[in-house]
């Protein structure tokens, strides 16, 4: 069999994989939060569903499935209806560059499991956060709603203030692998994780991606007590589920940034790579479930003067210095 059908049946088997796993990640993520959240607030999760309610994200799919798809008098039909495509769809693509495992070994050399390996990976994943930003604004500018307006206007200042310090922020871990490949950045932390080196760089990343997740304390665009649910208060059915898809596997997808920029992605010892992958995931996946149970909603003015006064100029601090530092010991 000629090897580029045999590479062309391995990528589909990966991208297959990777999109069930993802998909069935994110529908029991919101059963393992749900079950999190109960045990730290000291009130019951889900348990009805199923033994120990493990059978409710199933009841969830079936009835947004069966949901009436609803779309406002007065909206923008098209955009209404493909806005929360937009989200779930930049969500599932930002994986295909994310290396979560090492295959066999090929020339002597092993072959990375990633779908993509793309030399200009970082600017990919940058990419695709700034273009979801068009499905939360137009899908509540679509709605014809004022809260949904709001909603958008707030996702989107908000989204983009926050994309410049995620961005400022992996511009150290770039300098210090010499390469914008994700799988080259999981090598070069072969001694150790770059959160030793760039513990700064660290938390202006996962502070950046939380708010562009939109979640506690960052979810200005959804705040239940002033915008009924913002931008998606006109939604029903499953394409309300996408918004909610795209939320959920975007906390996979952060858990997985900040394993390969920060953590080492893959790479450990004694366990089997993808293993390592999967507890680092888990780990970050954690955090941003605690912070929701711990924190309290930020005003809009706290968390705009945050981002532009407090994290932007530390990350601009945070290259400076590391440039520094490089010029010094080279």
């Amino acid at each position: 069999m000629p090897l580029w059908i045999l590479g062309l049946i391995f990528l589909v088997i990966k991208l297959a994989a990777v999109l069930l796993v993802l998909l069935l990640g994110a529908a029991y993520l919101v059963y393992f939060e749900r079950r999190l959240l109960g045990f730290m607030q000291v009130r019951l999760g889900p348990n009805r569903a199923g033994p120990l309610g493990l059978l409710q994200p199933l009841a969830d799919t079936v009835k947004l499935l069966l949901k009436e798809d609803f779309v406002p008098q007065g909206a923008d039909r098209v955009i209404f209806r493909y806005a929360p495509a937009v989200v779930a769809a930049m969500a599932l693509l930002i994986f295909a560059v994310v290396p979560f495992g090492r295959g066999w070994t090929y020339d002597g050399k092993p072959i990375p499991l990633v779908i993509c390996d793309l030399n200009v990976g970082v600017l990919f994943v940058i990419a695709l956060t700034s273009i979801s930003v068009y499905g939360v604004a137009l899908g509540g500018w679509a709605s014809n709603n004022k809260y949904s307006l709001l909603g958008g206007i707030r996702a989107a200042a908000q989204m983009i203030s926050y994309e410049i310090a995620l961005g400022l922020a992996l511009i150290p871990v770039v300098m210090l692998a010499g390469s914008f490949s994700l799988v080259d950045i999981t090598e070069a932390q072969t001694p150790f994780p770059f959160i030793l080196l760039q513990p700064v760089a660290f938390v202006i990343f996962f502070i950046s991606g939380l708010a562009e997740m939109k979640r506690i304390p960052f979810d200005l665009p959804e705040a239940e007590n002033e915008l009924v649910a913002g931008y998606h208060t006109e939604y029903s059915g499953m394409r309300f589920g996408l918004y909610f898809i795209g939320e959920y596997v975007s906390m996979i997808i952060l858990g997985s940034l900040v394993a390969v920029f920060f953590l080492g992605g893959w790479r450990g010892p004694y366990l089997p790579p993808i293993l390592w992958f999967i507890i680092k995931v888990g780990v970050s996946v954690f955090a941003l479930i605690w912070f929701r149970a711990t924190f309290p909603r930020l005003r809009y003015d706290q968390l705009m003067h945050f981002g532009w006064k407090v994290l932007i100029p530390l990350a601009l601090f945070n290259i400076i210095v590391t440039g520094g530092v490089m010029l010094a010991v080279s």
